[in-house]
């Protein structure tokens, strides 16, 4: 339980610190994403109801900042984001036999490729309700952009992670050689 309160204390540090760091202009104003990261390596450490607990939070913590209301039409709907963080993170759970032998390198894939589906449902969300759904190049660096560098840090965010979770004395995190 302990393990799964610095998760939560993870997420909404990692979501200010989202906030500050600025868009990178090398990559399209592509922004860092590391709240994903942090949520899909709870999905794989925890069990499924408190998994579903890290989803909602992160999720309620997103809708928080990118619901939107524009000229008396809503963009970005309250909840859509719980659900998709609670979809991709029940993937990243289902997936979990693969972490408990040690082997992460799908997971650290799935985390930056997870990461660009939340930024292009989103897109896709605002585009459907304006009307107009254009993909430049541009467009696709910044949905892109957050996935490939997701994916750069999701094995060092990991390995920090399961750290953290030998510290907390975390006993539901995957032993080597056996499986649920």
């Amino acid at each position: 339980m302990i393990f799964f309160l610095v998760l939560l204390g993870l997420v909404l540090l990692a979501q200010i610190t989202e906030l500050l760091i600025p868009a990178l202009p090398w990559l399209y104003n592509a922004h860092v994403y590391i709240v994903p990261v942090i949520v899909f390596y709870g999905a794989m450490a925890l069990p499924f109801p408190l998994m579903l607990a890290l989803a909602l939070f992160a999720g309620v913590l997103l809708d928080a900042l990118t619901v939107q209301v524009i000229g008396g039409k809503v963009e970005i709907s309250a909840g859509s984001s719980i659900l998709i963080y609670g979809a991709l993170a029940g993937i990243m759970h289902g997936l979990r036999p693969l972490f408990a032998r040690g082997r992460w390198e799908v997971h650290c894939i799935l985390s930056g490729v997870f990461t660009s589906l939340i930024v292009l449902a989103q897109y896709l969300m605002i585009t459907f309700r304006r009307g107009s759904l254009v993909f430049t190049r541009e467009i696709w660096w910044q949905i892109g952009g957050p996935g490939l560098i997701a994916m750069a840090i999701a094995p060092i965010f990991f390995w920090g992670l399961q750290w953290l979770a030998q510290i907390t004395a975390y006993s539901y995190g995957p032993q080597r050689g056996q499986i649920e």
